[in-house]
């Protein structure tokens, strides 16, 4: 870490703190607890499974509408920050509110999770914008994969205590249920995700940015749609993002559903707690390696690899029905879910132009949300058509091979056009 400068490190840090979300409510305990309540209301597998995934479709779809708007105004200075604190905040705050929602209430525990992600996934918006504002083009993809190997470091904190207070409940040692013992967990969360994002607000600034001006608002909306009429300008970008739509919708869907997956499949909840543990552990050194490795062979050549190893995790996926088999699934997960996102987050910053970075990663939010809406609606309909959630995983690998069709017709960012990086 000393290589990096005090920007970068604060930058880098929320990736720290906001993984917990990431692990705990997103992919481990709060679906685990989740599946458990509506179990117990007399939902079905598929059924609740479903729910699960229509609740992450709503929440994408209306931050999806947000964030383009919101990206062009936080382009003016000063807004950057602003929309970063409020989301967080919100995702924040939602968080600590499970801990003191019943477990019975399975349908308010979705409605609570749908405010978590609009929370974590709008703060994101903002915080990729700023990795423009933190560091320069060369330094990108080292940046990018070392905020996400954080990410799966500092995640690994909070679950493992999480899961210890889980595993010693109803014990003598820890005499309360599992139920209180996971809305602790819910908690610890909030805490860890909020501390971590103090460095963030202290250190980093938006130093790209528009001089304010009158109407803000209203001059927004026009920038936007002659950003909109002039895409033929930014062909670059938006075939990039076209590309991104499609295979970013099956990794989000594989991350966020594979819990609720993996029970479906009648995994014990301790041998998938322990497996998403060392997901993250290995992932970790991983992302790193796709950082070093877009440095040498060039971040699309590695984009490739990932989606490559995605392909064949639905189509393995299809065929899982152990715990050793979602062991396997897990690691090749592990192997390519923080790479694939850190160089894309990258390769997209150094296409767009930086004052008005915030604009173009709201676009880059609203294909990443509605792209979030298609894998889990297509996971959640043939789930519940064919009543076998493998086929929904499997229906994917269209996805990823689209995506990477697309992908091989986006240029190199040092050899674009200049009238693909417009001002």
């Amino acid at each position: 870490m000393r290589s990096f400068s005090k920007e970068e490190k604060s930058w880098m840090w929320y990736d720290w703190g906001h993984s917990a979300y990431s692990i705990i409510i997103s992919t481990a305990v709060f679906p685990l607890f989740y599946k458990a309540a509506a179990e117990d209301a007399g939902v079905s597998a598929a059924n609740s499974t479903a729910y699960l995934g229509y609740a992450i479709a709503i929440s994408t779809f209306i931050l999806a509408l947000l964030g383009p708007i919101m990206g062009t105004i936080a382009d003016y200075q000063g807004f950057k920050k602003t929309f970063f604190a409020g989301f967080s905040l919100l995702g924040i705050v939602a968080t600590a509110l499970l801990t003191f929602i019943p477990n019975e209430s399975w349908e308010l525990l979705l409605v609570c999770y749908m405010f978590i992600a609009i929370g974590s996934a709008g703060s994101n918006v903002f915080y990729d914008a700023f990795l423009v504002d933190v560091t320069d083009d060369k330094r990108m993809n080292k940046v990018s994969a070392r905020g996400f190997a954080l990410g799966y470091i500092g995640s690994t904190i909070p679950f493992i205590i999480s899961i210890v207070i889980i595993l010693l409940a109803g014990q003598e040692v820890l005499p309360i249920s599992v139920t209180a013992a996971s809305q602790i967990s819910f908690f610890i969360t909030a805490l860890w995700w909020g501390v971590f994002t103090l460095p963030m607000l202290r250190n980093v600034h938006q130093k790209h940015y528009l001089n304010r001006e009158p109407r803000i608002v209203a001059n927004s909306f026009k920038r936007l749609y002659e950003t909109l009429k002039q895409i033929k300008q930014h062909r670059a970008i938006f075939l990039f993002l076209l590309a991104y739509f499609f295979y970013i919708d099956g990794v989000g869907t594989i991350i966020t559903m594979s819990t609720a997956y993996g029970t479906d499949l009648g995994i014990e909840s301790t041998d998938l707690l322990i497996i998403l543990f060392v997901t993250q552990v290995v992932a970790a050194p991983f992302a790193l390696l796709y950082g070093r490795l877009a440095d040498r062979f060039s971040g699309k050549i590695m984009l490739y690899v990932g989606i490559c190893v995605y392909i064949f995790v639905c189509i393995y996926a299809y065929f899982m029905k152990s715990a050793f088999d979602f062991w396997v699934l897990a690691m090749l997960v592990a192997t390519s879910q923080g790479g694939i996102q850190a160089l894309s987050r990258a390769y997209f910053a150094r296409m767009v132009p930086k004052e008005n970075a915030n604009r173009f990663f709201g676009f880059y939010n609203i294909f990443d949300k509605f792209a979030s809406i298609l894998g889990p609606l297509l996971v959640g309909v043939t789930a519940q058509l064919t009543g076998h959630t493998s086929m929904g995983v499997f229906s994917l690998v269209i996805l990823f091979i689209v995506g990477i069709v697309i992908l091989m017709r986006v240029p190199e960012p040092m050899t674009m056009n200049k009238v693909d990086k417009p001002g």
